[in-house]
């Protein structure tokens, strides 16, 4: 069987990766530059590193679609239907093989709030079962924050309809030619990420479950001890390419910085204080975490991985 090379599909990458970043938000009033080709049936968008806003269009996180003989996986939907419909057009120019499957890997407003756009296409949208049930929770939350952060009239953002297809642990998919291996990994960064197996092209798209680049968020839903665990797991696909949630694409080593050491930091040092018995403001002090000072959105989100890593470690002493 003919194996594909996705190391020299990933030098070619990183060698256009800096005018791709420079384009992400200069693109004629675009909100999506046009996807890169990583490997040789997956395309990606890789998304600047800074916070949604008016200027970005709410772009700036990785999403990514696989092209089959017979189908097209979309992975993510983004968080708008202005940007799921820029990610259609794209696709389109691309290939004329159907988009018949679009995947959610987390509950996170950028992963599945464009759903309507590709359902309308005809695709079967894809979610974890806890994760739409978040999804459904917490929806209108997510439309009302889309409208204050991108300046939008109130009740411009429509909920999305509940995912088609609802699963439970792993399944498969056939692409005609091109198979994908959609993993469940449970609680990590979200209640339930799915990790999504390009098999072909041994390419793994983790989705929030890895960040390069910046600092990860921890949010009162996470779960740093299994998040850490899953980091592990991810070991199994061996030398693949793997796709983050936010940041660059490497191979797995790329981020053991970012995400496991950072996560074993925040693990260990909460776990030893509420051991100690030492309160949440004194915890958070006692933390260093000025060696990952240099990854961006450090100033944003460090005080408050902390506090949440403090909470759910003193919760699960009641467990």
């Amino acid at each position: 069987m003919h194996r594909t090379k996705p190391a020299i599909y990933l030098a070619l990458y990183f060698m256009a990766a800096l005018s791709f970043s420079a384009g992400a938000a200069k693109s004629g009033g675009a909100i999506l530059p046009a996807p890169k080709q990583l490997t040789e049936h997956v395309y990606a968008w890789i998304g600047p590193l800074p916070g949604p806003s008016k200027e970005n269009q709410g772009f700036r996180m990785n999403l990514l679609f696989v092209v089959g003989k017979d189908a097209v996986a979309v992975v993510d939907t983004g968080y708008t239907e202005a940007m799921a419909e820029e990610m259609l057009a794209h696709i389109k120019r691309i290939t004329k093989v159907p988009v018949k499957y679009a995947i959610n890997s987390n509950s996170q407003p950028h992963r599945f709030m464009g759903n309507p756009v590709f359902k309308r296409a005809g695709a079967v949208i894809i979610a974890d079962e806890i994760a739409a049930e978040r999804m459904a929770r917490q929806a209108g939350n997510y439309a009302a924050a889309i409208e204050s952060i991108l300046e939008l009239k109130p009740g411009t953002v429509k909920l999305p309809a509940p995912p088609d297809k609802i699963i439970k642990g792993d399944t498969e998919l056939d692409l005609g030619g091109v198979n994908i291996k959609v993993w469940d990994f449970g609680p990590t960064h979200t209640p339930a990420e799915l990790v999504v197996e390009v098999v072909q092209d041994k390419l793994v798209y983790t989705g929030d479950i890895l960040y390069a680049d910046r600092l990860l968020a921890v949010i009162e839903e996470s779960n740093v001890k299994r998040w850490l665990e899953a980091y592990e797991r991810l070991k199994q696909f061996g030398d693949a390419v793997f796709v983050p949630g936010h940041g660059q694409p490497g191979k797995l080593s790329t981020f053991d910085f970012p995400t496991r050491q950072y996560l074993a930091l925040l693990l260990d040092h909460m776990n030893k204080m509420v051991e100690e018995g030492v309160d949440a403001q004194d915890a958070i002090n006692r933390l260093d975490q000025s060696r990952f000072s240099k990854l961006a959105n450090f100033e944003e989100l460090a005080g408050r991985n902390a506090s949440w890593t403090y909470l759910q470690r003193e919760a699960a002493g009641f467990e």
